[in-house]
């Protein structure tokens, strides 16, 4: 495909005008001016549009701004990665900021793989800092490291909110299931699109200055039981799509068996059904689910006292 701009900078947005110039000084600010921003604001009601339309005017790099009713962060994305003229997608939160040479240092990342071998990269994954310049999470075992998504969670147990660009093209073939209501873990994203066989340049470079709000989605997905089917939806994916990686780490698998129990206890407790077509498949699958109900059961009945 002919792209107009290497990158697109896509921002979901719900009701966030109080956070996003944070990121609009940031993008003002990079050395590569090689992209375009899209803003697509799910249904708010703060004045995001009227803001947006202000730095559209003058800016110097083109912004394009799309509103959608209130659908969720996972079909703001899908709609923005429909409407992206970038080769690659950089997807930057509502109040997050990019490191001054961001976008300059992904380019030459992105270089540096061969024409011919990029159709096999999903994109490039490197470090985010805290406001105070702290590393979040651990790093990768290489300062250029070529793996999929799978290969660095489960084989080389790296931890941590990790940042970077991705294929348009392949997150086009890979979308969110916009179709389930509510959260849904962006990990069930990067797995299919590893399972596909695409690797990731993992790189120790910092690319994003990580802002942890209390009402983020990151967090809220976490703990809160509100989202009971999204973290059984990944407890399932886990248990089911994910089991050649159980001998890298059997302990993670285990405790994926004991949530596909503890929030499938919540979603039948509030009257909830999981999706269609997802479920336990294979003998390995039912093994693992049944010898961890109990521990399933006992955090069900933990989190019921503590609420």
């Amino acid at each position: 495909m002919e792209w107009r701009h290497l990158f697109t900078v896509l921002t979901p947005s719900y009701n966030r005008a109080h956070t996003l110039e944070r990121v609009y000084r940031s993008l003002c600010e990079q050395t590569c001016q090689d992209f375009e921003w899209v803003v697509v604001d799910d249904g708010s009601t703060d004045g995001t549009r009227e803001l947006v339309q202000g730095w559209q005017q003058q800016a110097p790099f083109p912004i394009r701004y799309a509103w959608q009713e209130n659908r969720h962060k996972k079909a703001a994305f899908n709609h923005g990665v429909a409407l992206a003229q970038g080769e690659l997608v950089v997807a930057l939160d509502s109040d997050d900021t990019l490191l001054v040479n961001a976008l300059y240092d992904m380019a030459q990342i992105w270089a540096d793989i061969p024409l011919q071998e990029r159709a096999g990269y999903a994109g490039i994954t490197g470090l985010c800092v805290r406001p105070d310049g702290k590393v979040v999470g651990d790093m990768f075992p290489k300062d250029v490291f070529d793996a999929s998504a799978l290969d660095i969670s489960f084989r080389y147990h790296v931890r941590g909110e990790k940042f970077g660009c991705l294929s348009t093209a392949v997150l086009r073939r890979f979308p969110f299931p916009d179709q389930i209501d509510g959260f849904v873990p962006e990990s069930l994203v990067w797995r299919a699109i590893a399972r596909a066989g695409y690797k990731n340049r993992f790189v120790n470079t910092v690319f994003r200055v990580y802002h942890d709000s209390p009402d983020s989605l990151s967090v809220q997905g976490k703990t809160s039981q509100q989202h009971a089917l999204g973290l059984w939806l990944l407890a399932q994916d886990t248990v089911v799509k994910c089991l050649p990686w159980f001998r890298y780490e059997p302990k993670a698998f285990l405790m994926a068996a004991a949530r596909y129990t503890r929030f499938g206890l919540h979603l039948r407790a509030s009257g909830r059904t999981p999706p269609a077509g997802y479920g336990l498949e294979g003998l390995a699958s039912y093994l693992l689910v049944a010898l961890m109900w109990p521990v399933g059961a006992a955090l069900y009945l933990r989190d019921k006292r503590r609420t």
